[in-house]
């Protein structure tokens, strides 16, 4: 049929089809049925005519223009890895604010029991814990780039609907306990700064996180500079007061580079190494890489976003490592030093131990990096809820829905703990429970990144990095269990092996269950094809050559 006798040659849009009517009256029923029939199959091939003419000008306009590639966008799949600042300025952030975990209140309350009970000998061990913790957040942010997807949706996609609500309910319990740390840490700071009770602070806490979150609407790169600004604040605050104590310098080369435990500080060394790996942080750090466009049809691309992401996030981690390292410092000149009323120092008292040995000034500086602390912390724990609900169950809500919902459980659990005068003991309970759900992330993401099936062959990790990886897993996990154990040495006997074997036998049972269950292969998302959900808005960070970053 020739262009000029089809419908859709005679009649070029739909009002001069509608204006034939008249004419088409006198046809019989089966010719006009045939009418029909040919003028939907000429739409339908025109349709089809006009969306690979506009996909061809698409991939020529992208071969032969530069001006806005994607990140890392590159087909050419030869050639050694080239540093380029540019391109690692539009990776920079998603480890900015996955090292916030590493500085929530918990892990600062931990930090100073370390420095108090051992001065400056367990800076090793803080050392080491930041170690292992960047080799998992660089395997979660791989999985997350390769894949294109976080890892609450690919346990979604993997496991059956039993194993997935098992993991999906350990990370929101572990979810909940460190909100708690963190609405209380911030409770303390308000008290320091401004003499608010502290389940005011609480309160305060836990509403004022629903303003803070409305920077997300402004753009992913505001939002992140915004945590910069509060991880800037902790290092100022923080090392001012390491200053103020006029450390060591030998004593303190020593304690990082030379392991030792000295007597009685085994369960504030464990206490260091458990409360710095987060659950939630693996999910957390899995999703925000996704908010960068890589050509993912590219290997050469996949591989310098995978190199981008770990050189952001061993910086990131090393300044948190220099923060906490800082409070280490500060509260081991209370080791040799420390008045009668110093013997118990916790988070509450910490800023009147400050005040006696260095003045009002130490105290604020030292509540307002407490502060900065919490109300970070409490931001990015909010965003690993929204993933975690979003990849588990398929639920997509507003960011402030997401902070009712988790703020209205963590409430009443905050105020009690906000009543109770021995905050350190609740606070090492809380580690103990992060300790607990820690294997519920960390096996799921070995499975993952060990398995062709989800990363490919060239992404997969190495046999020496497989089992080696599941070594130090399992490593971790029994100094988390030992330091459960030790917990309970006042328990009588029958009663501690008669818990302990009960929840161990579940325990283990659970962990087995997903051991078990097989993975299977995976179909390719491309970040350019889809859009990727950031933060609670459609949003990504593409580089331009002249512009240098472009949030789209």
């Amino acid at each position: 049929m020739n262009e000029s006798d089809s419908p859709l040659g005679k009649h070029e849009n739909h009002h001069d089809l509608q204006l034939t009517s008249i004419n088409r009256q006198k046809l019989s029923d089966e010719e006009e049925f045939a009418y029909q029939d040919e003028v939907v199959e000429e739409i339908v091939k025109h349709n089809k005519a006009t969306k690979r003419n506009e996909y061809h000008e698409m991939m020529e306009d992208e071969e032969t223009s530069s001006d806005q590639p994607h990140v890392g966008c590159d087909n050419n799949d030869e050639g050694p890895f080239r540093f380029s600042f540019k391109k690692f300025w539009a990776f920079a952030g998603p480890g900015l604010l996955m090292s916030i975990a590493f500085l929530d209140p918990g892990n600062i309350a931990g930090d100073l029991d370390a420095g108090k009970s051992a001065g400056y000998r367990l800076l090793w061990t803080l050392l080491t814990a930041t170690i292992v913790g960047l080799f998992f957040q660089i395997l979660s942010a791989r999985l997350g780039v390769v894949t294109q997807r976080n890892l609450a949706r690919l346990c979604k996609e993997q496991f059956p609907k039993k194993v997935r609500f098992i993991l999906w309910l350990m990370t929101e319990i572990a979810i909940i306990g460190s909100d708690i740390q963190e609405v209380i840490g911030s409770s303390i700071a308000l008290n320091i700064l401004f003499g608010v009770p502290i389940w005011v602070g609480s309160l305060i806490t836990i509403f004022d996180s629903l303003i803070f979150l409305l920077i997300h609407y402004f753009g992913v790169r505001k939002l992140e500079a915004f945590f910069a600004f509060l991880i800037s604040t902790m290092a100022v605050c923080f090392f001012l007061n390491f200053v103020m104590v006029k450390p060591d310098i030998g004593e303190v080369l020593f304690g990082t580079l030379v392991p030792t435990i000295p007597a009685g500080t085994f369960p504030q060394a464990i206490g260091l190494i458990g409360a710095v790996i987060m659950p939630h942080n693996l999910h957390l750090h899995s999703s925000l890489v996704l908010s960068r466009k890589i050509n993912t049809n590219s290997k050469s691309s996949v591989h310098e976003a995978n190199v981008y992401n770990a050189i952001e996030s061993a910086m990131s981690l090393f300044i948190s490592f220099m923060i906490s390292f800082a409070v280490v410092g500060t509260f081991a000149h209370y080791h040799d030093t420390q008045t009668p009323d110093q013997i118990d120092l916790n988070l509450r008292n910490a800023d009147q131990a400050l005040y006696q040995s260095f003045g009002q000034h130490a105290r604020i500086i030292w509540g307002i990096g407490l502060l900065a602390a919490g109300q970070s912390s409490t931001m990015t724990g909010t965003y690993a809820g929204q993933f975690v609900m979003e990849g588990f169950l398929d639920i997509k809500l507003p960011v402030w829905k997401r902070v009712f919902i988790t703020r209205s459980i963590a409430i009443f659990p905050a105020l009690i703990v906000a009543f109770i005068s021995d905050y350190d003991e609740v606070d090492t309970y809380l580690n103990i429970l992060q300790a607990i759900q820690l294997p519920f992330a960390l096996i799921p993401l070995l499975k993952f990144t060990s398995s062709p099936k989800i990363m490919g062959d060239r992404f997969v990790n190495s046999l020496t990095m497989k089992y080696g990886s599941f070594a130090l897993a399992f490593i971790l996990i029994f100094i988390n269990a030992y330091g459960l154990i030790s917990d309970w040495e006042g328990t009588a006997d029958v009663l501690k092996f008669t818990i302990f074997g009960i929840f161990i036998t579940g325990y283990v049972s659970l962990l087995v269950l997903v051991i078990r269950e097989p993975v299977h292969q995976i179909s390719p998302i491309s970040s350019i094809e889809c859009e990727t959900e950031t933060m609670g808005v459609n949003q990504s960070v593409v580089v331009d050559e002249k512009d240098s970053v472009k949030a789209n």
